[in-house]
């Protein structure tokens, strides 16, 4: 497999010789408000530019997966470049219903036997923070990659560190994780994505497998940096199994 980290949570997989886009966010630098009640109001989102042309994103993607329909995973700028026939597929009904609104056509529910193209897609389950703020945070996914010519991959999503996480690991032993590990936060309410020690608590679970830490410093809500990561990972012990890309940076396995 490949896995092409674009920006954000945005990820371009190839897995058994299909290719696939996960939660396209494809506005450009500085066009989309700020996140209100968090940090840096003085700074537009994205906070980045994309990495490569949209065009380049988009080429030859045989399915898109959005794991929930937050602005930082499935953006205008996407529903305005991806052909209204594209395959999607969403984590629910109610996705499902608002994504058809913007004209998208072929568009299916994950289940956790999912099958496209002879390629195993499990949804998972995802916690998007702790406590009060998930009433408003809302519901969301993960996805599994299975293949019989692949290492199975997880799709953490926009999750902190639960039991249905580590259950998750324990059932399906995943050999590379992606996880959004921005520590996205409000000025209240506590993390929405994993902090640190909750990709601690991922390599606790499975030491051997390779974990890809994204969504980091592209919205500006986030708190935990690139930097920061990188350093707690090798005070942990862990940074030869946790890599922290860049946008645009690519890791085949």
């Amino acid at each position: 497999m490949n896995i092409h980290h674009i920006r954000n949570a945005t990820l371009v997989v190839d897995y058994a010789g299909k290719k696939f886009l996960v939660d396209p966010f494809l506005s450009e630098k500085g066009t989309l408000p700020p996140f209100p009640n968090s940090a840096r109001q003085d700074q537009k989102n994205p906070l980045e530019s994309l990495p490569v042309s949209i065009d380049e994103v988009i080429g030859g993607v045989d399915a898109v997966i959005v794991t929930h329909t937050h602005l930082d995973h499935w953006d205008d700028a996407a529903k305005n470049a991806l052909p209204k026939d594209t395959k999607l597929f969403t984590q629910n009904e109610e996705d499902k219903t608002e994504i058809e609104s913007a004209g998208f056509t072929n568009i299916e529910v994950l289940q956790e036997d999912t099958v496209f193209e002879g390629i195993q897609l499990i949804k998972t389950k995802g916690e998007h923070g702790r406590g009060e703020i998930l009433k408003m945070a809302g519901l969301v996914c993960g996805v599994v990659f299975k293949h019989e010519d692949e290492k199975t991959l997880y799709v953490v999503g926009d999750t902190v560190w639960y039991e249905e996480v580590q259950k998750t690991i324990a059932v399906h032993n995943p050999e590379i994780i992606i996880v959004n590990a921005g520590d996205n936060q409000f000025l209240q309410g506590g993390s929405l994505v994993m902090n640190k020690e909750d990709v601690y608590e991922v390599h606790k679970a499975v030491p051997k497998a390779k974990i890809i830490a994204v969504h980091m410093e592209a919205v500006n809500h986030w708190t935990l940096s690139r930097k920061e990561l990188k350093k707690f990972a090798q005070e942990k012990d862990m940074s030869s199994n946790v890599f922290v890309p860049n946008d645009g940076e690519s890791f085949s396995f």
